[in-house]
């Protein structure tokens, strides 16, 4: 396996954060070995493409629908550095010259979640499938927003809806058994380990599932995520990824200092524009408002 030139760090990490009366014999502790990379630098090539379309957008005789465009694709280059704010109002902008861009709508629900704005998601998610019911990836946000709405039921009806597009992806069988392990726990898990015979063996983050599975080791989960990786970019991605569910993992069982560190891990990746970045912060938050313990 090459690492070319990622810059990664092992190191044995121990948190003190669990309180005097904690017993250790119940409370895990945070103890297994962890990659760190480098956080990923502000990107060039967004930067570029926001100066290149803003200098269109300024000076370009165009359509609505070109301009709807070009603001919507300035939106995603502001969400891949993390100015949400200004990639918001281009996608608003976007709406109001093209009110049938579905992807538009999506992305703006994906917002309303970040905000709490749950009823604002849900329209947003609902316009997005009726202008295009084979714009997917509306259903997999429209449960996430139920789900942290707190009306689980309905948002495990969207993750399977999602799931059976593909049975073969790791991420979506992940989303489906975390929405539906809010409404039936032992359905849940009987579910995940059926779903997990069709899952594709060759996607890294099918070892997240055997985790949560009980069939391997954390250690194990964050070995697997180097292989054949050939860039920082990519590491980065991956370690968003496998900490923002290890969190969930532990976050579900009461493990509130080990789930707060790992999404400060997958938040510290700065990969932006990965819905698991993007929910990691309102999972800090739920964690925080369940437990003026959690730092």
């Amino acid at each position: 396996m090459t690492l070319g030139r990622i810059k990664v760090i092992w190191l044995l990490l121990i948190i003190l954060g669990v309180s005097a009366c904690q017993s250790t014999a119940t409370k895990p502790s945070f103890t297994n070995s962890l990659l760190l990379a480098e956080p990923e630098p502000t990107s060039q090539r967004s930067q570029m493409v926001i100066a290149r379309y803003t200098h269109i957008l300024y000076k370009a005789p165009l359509s609505d629908d070109e301009k709807a465009e070009l603001l919507f694709q300035r939106g995603i280059a502001y969400d891949a550095i993390g100015l949400t704010s200004l990639a918001r109002l281009d996608y608003v902008e976007a709406l109001k010259l093209k009110p049938d861009m579905a992807a538009a709508y999506n992305s703006v629900g994906v917002h309303h979640i970040q905000q709490g704005n749950y009823l604002q998601a849900y329209e947003a998610f609902d316009s997005t499938l009726d202008i295009n019911p084979e714009y997917h990836f509306a259903l997999l946000n429209r449960g996430i927003a139920l789900y942290y709405a707190g009306r689980a039921e309905l948002a495990s009806a969207d993750t399977a809806a999602f799931l059976e597009k593909d049975k073969s992806d790791p991420y979506r069988v992940l989303w489906n058994f975390i929405t539906e392990n809010k409404v039936d726990p032992v359905a849940a898990a009987s579910e995940l380990a059926a779903h997990r015979q069709r899952l594709d063996e060759s996607n890294w983050a099918t070892s997240i599932v055997d985790f949560y599975l009980g069939n391997i080791d954390e250690k194990t989960v964050i070995a697997s995520l180097l292989k054949e990786v050939n860039s920082q970019a990519e590491l980065n991605n991956r370690l968003c990824e496998a900490y923002f569910y290890l969190g969930k993992y532990h976050a579900a069982r009461g493990n509130q200092m080990i789930a707060a560190n790992y999404f400060k891990l997958s938040l510290s990746t700065n990969v932006h524009e990965y819905v698991e970045h993007k929910y990691a912060r309102i999972e800090l938050g739920n964690l925080r408002s369940q437990s003026t313990n959690t730092p």
